[in-house]
């Protein structure tokens, strides 16, 4: 029974989880580059087959740029598309207590972060936000080749913490990537904010040390 067997690994998402971010202050920036308005580069860039494949590490950065200069009628060089792509991340209050609960989970657990990211947003991540000494590994879609709700995703982050799907704990804010995991049978939760994700820990026998 999944009640009697003990949690071994804590998975976190990043996005509106560790870290927020809002598509919109790309858009508002791109848009003074283009005959686009903000709303119309927002529908039709960052909800786009060629943003998924960029995820899932199936196009080049350049190849990525190169595309959305294109669809976009954008009249910028590289150089000065990157701070604008990637600037859109902010850490918050919520953000930093949940930063400190995996740090203390992770004297205990195992503990990894999975994220749909592409190789120019984790880059710039890591260079910027200090959180990634709370985990023990993180899995990429753009690392993988494939993003959640991809079983193959979820998989690959079983296998790098070596535990069986009902030994895992996984928090998530979008409640359909949460039930993609639920079918593979890891014990996953909807993030709400980190006093519910505290209860959820505590109700699967987690232990959270100060």
């Amino acid at each position: 029974m999944k009640d009697r067997v003990r949690v071994r690994a804590v998975i976190f998402d990043l996005g509106n989880v560790l870290l927020d971010f809002d598509h919109t202050l790309a858009a508002k920036r791109i848009a003074s580059h283009c005959k686009k308005t903000p709303q119309e580069i927002f529908n039709l860039f960052f909800d786009s087959k060629i943003t998924g494949l960029f995820e899932e590490g199936k196009v080049s950065p350049g190849g990525f740029f190169r595309e959305v200069k294109k669809m976009l009628g954008l009249e910028m060089d590289y150089r000065d598309f990157l701070p604008i792509w990637n600037e859109i991340f902010f850490f918050t209050g919520e953000n930093r207590a949940v930063y400190s609960l995996a740090r203390s989970l992770k004297k205990c657990y195992k503990v990894a972060l999975l994220s749909n990211v592409n190789t120019l947003h984790f880059d710039y991540i890591r260079g910027r936000f200090p959180i990634f000494d709370a985990f023990h590994h993180a899995v990429t879609s753009f690392e993988t080749g494939a993003r959640k709700p991809n079983p193959k995703i979820y998989q690959r982050t079983l296998e790098t913490l070596q535990v069986m799907p009902q030994e895992a704990f996984y928090t998530d804010d979008r409640p359909e990537l949460i039930e993609e995991a639920i079918r593979l049978g890891i014990r996953a939760y909807v993030f709400k904010d980190s006093r519910k994700l505290k209860k959820d820990l505590r109700a699967n026998g987690i232990r959270i040390i100060r």
